[in-house]
């Protein structure tokens, strides 16, 4: 994880300083600017106000797709440790159901031959995979992880908001639901649909207050509103999430900011 986002982070640094050079050479003519006449010098201002907004123009559209891409690794980092967290428990109910076996085949020596099927067939359960555990369906796991799998892949990303709307229609109950609706509000404002990504985000602050994509949804629903020109609401919304998500990473970038308005 940490390799794909070493690129992004070398890609700025060129930027930088491929635009640090122009600037130079853009600021430098001002002080040349003292000779002919009025009309040239009023030339010469307006050429070099124009080059510094266009290197202003390029360096946002440059921080704009590098913080898309941080977003996206980000959330791929917690979409590891959440799966990690439900292997865990996958495991730990796949060992309460083997003590229950082991104590049953122990009741008397008689029924130790159907006991022993019963383990190995417990065996047989636990080395298929954990889609049995309790809130969990193999179709909706192996679902979940091929729409994540094509989110990877950014010549795969309208594949891969199609997988998720799929998966929100397909499967209401499931643990993902949030994980699942804050993608597709991802992917949306990647896609500069913004109308459409703050329906999602909105949605998954609202109806899972307590996911860990919460807090990340709400500032994002801030993000929105203040990329619309809404610059009191976004500030509502920031305050919102400091307030209700403190010590979060999403709290500590809604205060940030806060600070710069």
């Amino acid at each position: 994880m940490i390799s794909n986002f070493r690129p992004h982070l070398l890609s700025l640094s060129l930027l930088v300083g491929v635009a640090a050079p122009w600037a130079a050479n853009a600021q430098a003519p001002i002080s040349d600017v003292g000779s002919g006449s009025v009309e040239d010098r009023v030339t010469q201002l307006e050429r070099i106000s124009n080059a510094h907004s266009q290197l202003l123009t390029q360096l946002q559209q440059q921080l704009t797709e590098n913080q898309n891409d941080i977003d996206t690794l980000r959330g791929q980092i917690q979409e590891s440790q959440y799966q990690l967290n439900q292997v865990v428990e996958r495991q730990r109910q796949i060992l309460l159901q083997m003590d229950s076996l082991s104590s049953s085949s122990q009741s008397n020596a008689t029924q130790s031959g159907s006991a022993q099927q019963s383990s190995d067939s417990g065996a047989a359960q636990s080395s298929s995979g954990a889609a049995s555990a309790p809130v969990q369906s193999g179709d909706a796991n192996t679902d979940y992880n091929a729409a994540v799998a094509l989110v990877q892949d950014k010549s795969r990303q309208d594949e891969a908001m199609t997988a998720f709307q799929n998966f929100v229609k397909r499967y209401p109950d499931s643990t993902y639901q949030p994980n699942a609706n804050y993608w597709l509000g991802q992917l949306n404002y990647n896609k500069g649909k913004k109308d459409d990504a703050l329906y999602y985000f909105a949605g998954v602050a609202k109806n899972y207050p307590k996911s860990p994509k919460a807090s990340d949804a709400m500032l994002k629903v801030g993000v929105i509103m203040q990329d619309k020109g809404d610059t009191a609401k976004a500030q509502a919304v920031y305050q919102q999430v400091v307030a209700k998500y403190p010590g979060t990473d999403a709290a500590k970038q809604a205060q940030k900011r806060l600070s710069a308005q």
